[in-house]
């Protein structure tokens, strides 16, 4: 099952295919991963605390 490289949480095959980079088998970030977030194309660190 893949897993997000940030926080390990579960991420299904389809999320992957959707947001990972082709030559990766996993996402970078996922949806829950609450100092990290998806930005134009790349990854970045969190302006604010998401819950």
């Amino acid at each position: 099952m893949p897993e997000c490289e940030n926080c390990g949480d579960f991420v299904t095959e389809q999320y992957v295919r959707v947001f990972a980079p082709p030559e990766m088998a996993t996402v970078r970030v996922c949806p829950n991963c609450p100092d990290m977030i998806r930005e134009n194309g790349g990854v970045r660190e969190a302006q604010s605390p998401r819950k």
